[in-house]
């Protein structure tokens, strides 16, 4: 349950973190039903500003509809961006009226980041962090685009004006800089609850803080830098195995469109690394395990990989992760690590 305090909390930083003037036309690609889809409507009514909207997610008639619109900015998570870049690539449209494309709702590979960048030179790129919960700005990276070869290219940025970000250890304290723990949140545009989930808000909220289920850490100028979510980590032989690391490993192969890393069952770790990936052409398996060997550590390289023509997403284009997992996991009784 969002109030109209939180909403309106959203509104100003979603003015503040994009600039929105009365003569921008803000094109709505993600579902109206989903935070992704509405996180811009308070503040376009605000300022008198055009918001247009295509019946469906269709990378082609996004496009067209740039073009034809004339839209100035945007929102779409990881998913979608991947398909409008490779769209754009297929048939070039003029999006040069495009100066903002914001993104969200879920980690995003740096190469993806680029490869966005040049498929729409005129655009600049901000990372925005948040949850339904948190109505949903928590955290913005602006002119992300400049930061891709710097430290600060996998953050998500820092907290959102009147919001404050920490990090929580697993015994429940605050965890210091650089120290990964459950990301926590607190401000004026949370949530009051879930409707009618007691026993759910109750988990979700306590002592002021949405407990947001994602890890991360925070630098010492406040920069949040998410790992994974807590379901999705990976332990392999009592090593943590971060779901996002890998996948940013996999998508600098140029061969690799989309990817998806997730832990299986293996009899002597416990759990082993697999992915999931949607290649623009044939590629061995050893050369993408070679690929990674030379980026991250050998425990971390997936020991089983397997190309598919495409990742089973929800309606507001997430990876589903858990269908990519359960066949591996389906009749096991004890699942450990995220799974």
């Amino acid at each position: 349950m969002l109030t109209h305090r939180s909403l309106v909390a959203n509104m100003w930083n979603t003015l503040i973190h994009t600039g929105l003037s009365p003569d921008d036309r803000f094109l709505v690609i993600a579902p109206m039903f989903h935070a992704a889809g509405t996180v811009a409507v308070l503040a376009c009514l605000a300022l008198g500003a055009s918001e247009v909207t295509v019946p469906a997610f269709d990378p082609a008639l996004v496009l067209d509809t740039i073009e034809a619109e004339q839209a100035t900015v945007t929102l779409a998570v990881p998913t979608m961006l991947v398909a409008l870049i490779e769209e754009q690539r297929r048939r070039r449209r003029d999006t040069s009226t495009l100066r903002l494309i914001l993104h969200g709702a879920s980690p995003i590979a740096v190469e993806t980041v680029r490869r966005c960048r040049e498929a729409f030179p005129t655009a600049a790129l901000t990372h925005l962090y948040g949850a339904t919960e948190t109505a949903p700005l928590a955290t913005a990276l602006t002119d992300e685009h400049l930061l891709l070869d710097g430290p600060l290219a996998r953050s998500c940025g820092q907290a959102v004006v009147g919001v404050e970000i920490a990090i929580e250890g697993a015994d429940g304290t605050a965890a210091g800089p650089d120290e990964v723990g459950e990301v926590v949140i607190r401000g004026p545009n949370l949530m009051t609850g879930y409707w009618n989930k007691p026993d759910e808000t109750a988990a979700a909220l306590r002592d002021g803080w949405y407990h947001s289920g994602d890890l991360g850490y925070v630098d010492d100028r406040g920069y949040l830098f998410l790992v994974d979510r807590a379901k999705d980590m990976i332990i392999t032989g009592g090593e943590n195995v971060y779901s996002t690391e890998v996948e940013q490993a996999l998508m600098t192969h140029p061969a690799v469109l989309e990817c998806a890393v997730y832990g299986i069952p293996h009899d002597t770790w416990g759990e082993a690394v697999a992915a999931s990936v949607v290649l623009t052409e044939t590629v061995p398996v050893d050369e993408l395990q070679d690929h990674c060997r030379g980026l991250i550590a050998g425990f971390k390289v997936p020991r089983h990989i397997e190309t598919v023509d495409a990742l089973p997403k929800s309606a507001a284009g997430k990876i589903l992760k858990r269908e990519l997992r359960e066949p591996y996991w389906a009749g096991r009784d004890v699942r450990v690590g995220g799974s």
